[in-house]
């Protein structure tokens, strides 16, 4: 019977995370490794999202090597926002030969559902150097406000 860790040969810790477990458990293709090659969406790609709550702003960081800011659609509505988008796959010249091909291309979509006491009309996005900044702000009257007492 297998353990968890003999899944991931070529990790060096004996620590288990289960956020990687579960993120590599929702990469998982068993069509991959039974040989079977149906294209492009044999190795789907799935940016990872690092979300964070600051007193002023919903904040999210997103790796997204390789896609253009035209490939991007960022949508706020009520409080549901939704990020698709799509990395190209590179197109094999005439004459090459391809040995190996683990990089995930393809189109993806995750939805995040808000509090309801954000700014949409304020939304901050910018993707530099590979990396989506999404700055989400809070309305005022949901910020904490220090209350004095009368005495």
């Amino acid at each position: 019977m297998a353990t968890l860790m003999s899944v991931r040969p070529n990790s060096l810790s004996p620590v288990v995370e289960p956020f990687r477990l579960m993120r590599d458990f929702l990469r998982w293709d068993p069509y991959r490794e039974a040989g079977l090659d149906y294209g492009e969406a044999s190795n789907t790609f799935l940016p990872s999202f690092d979300v964070k709550e600051t007193s002023e702003a919903y904040v999210f960081k997103a790796d997204m090597p390789g896609i253009r800011q035209e490939d991007l659609d960022i949508d706020l509505t009520g409080n549901r926002l939704s990020i698709k988008g799509r990395r190209a796959a590179e197109v094999k010249a005439e004459g090459e030969t391809l040995h190996l091909s683990e990089r995930a291309y393809g189109t993806f979509a995750r939805t995040f559902t808000l509090p309801e006491e954000v700014l949409a009309t304020e939304v901050h996005a910018e993707l530099k150097d590979g990396v989506l900044f999404l700055s989400i702000p809070k309305r005022p009257e949901s910020k904490p406000q220090k209350i004095k007492i009368q005495g």
